[in-house]
């Protein structure tokens, strides 16, 4: 698999689809929002770009859920795993593409998750035992082929809970495959990266993103649902309703994005140090060039 990561207005998505295009592949998309029907300007959604026919190319785990149903990380690598292995069966190369940094590293690290209920009385008993007794128990209970459940205490007594879970119960929490995936990251330099912001979020404003918050609302989508859903629509929200100028949504919505956009950046290195290797490429080269980068990196 490849996968291609960035931050917002990075320019990850045109370079995905270049790069499906040309190994002959598809895009998974790796964006908590984009699942959701009906938030497409204020989420991102390329449509010009995604689709079938044309120059498009197909584009899955987008507009798959309705706007308000719960969809979480867990549903994620679930929805993952099961495109992975259609794609996998159709001889299809899968290019993974998005800026969410947990719905990432999710699938890059192969996070073992479930719907395995909270244990509080066997987490009372795991407060008193440190990091090395935790990693023992651990291992005495299944094979550690993970390492990062190891990392921190958090993870580890979740991992536990699991493993005790599956033995008590007899119950098997569905796997993430081992894939084997080169890592792109685009990065553009800090001004560049504010410029960019700027004038994308101009374009969406132009493009309709009041009006579609407008069409949710009036479809009965709650105002509280709306801002739970990221910047745009918190702020755009908060225009409709009165309590916010339009100018005064701009400025404040732009600020708020930049300041999104480095944290991902911070994201994204704390990825590299939990052992994904990311190949950084310049977003201000051309497309075109950056194309050819990954994939002679990735045949």
């Amino acid at each position: 698999m490849v996968c291609i990561l960035g931050p917002t207005a990075s320019g990850k998505s045109a370079l995905a689809v270049e790069v499906a295009r040309e190994l002959g592949g598809e895009v998974i998309s790796a964006d908590s929002r984009q699942v959701y029907r009906g938030m497409d300007i204020g989420t991102g959604k390329d449509r010009d770009l995604y689709g079938s026919g044309g120059s498009r190319v197909v584009c899955h785990l987008v507009d798959i859920v309705d706007v308000g149903e719960p969809y979480s990380v867990f549903r994620f690598q679930q929805d993952f795993v099961d495109v992975y292995n259609a794609m996998h069966a159709r001889g299809v190369r899968p290019v993974l593409c998005g800026g969410s940094g947990l719905y990432l590293e999710s699938i890059l690290l192969r996070y073992r998750m479930s719907e395995v209920p909270r244990n509080d009385e066997l987490r009372a008993d795991l407060e008193a035992k440190d990091m090395p007794e935790l990693v023992a128990m651990l291992e005495q209970l299944r094979a550690l082929h993970n390492r990062t459940d190891t990392v921190d205490r958090a993870r580890l007594e979740r991992a536990i809970e699991i493993a005790v879970f599956e033995r008590d119960q007899g119950a098997e929490v569905r796997r993430m495959p081992e894939i084997a995936t080169k890592v792109f990251g685009v990065r553009l330099a800090r001004e560049q990266m504010r410029e960019r912001v700027t004038r994308r979020l101009r374009e969406r404003f132009a493009d309709g993103m009041i009006e579609e918050v407008q069409a949710l609302l009036a479809r009965g989508v709650e105002p509280g649902q709306l801002r739970f859903y990221g910047l745009e629509y918190r702020y755009v929200t908060e225009h409709v309703a009165g309590d916010l100028s339009r100018d005064d949504m701009f400025r404040r919505l732009n600020t708020a994005i930049h300041r999104f956009a480095k944290r991902q950046e911070t994201w994204f290195r704390r990825m590299e140090r939990r052992g994904v290797e990311i190949t950084w490429l310049d977003g201000e080269r051309p497309l075109e060039a950056n194309r050819e980068a990954v994939c002679a990196r990735s045949v």
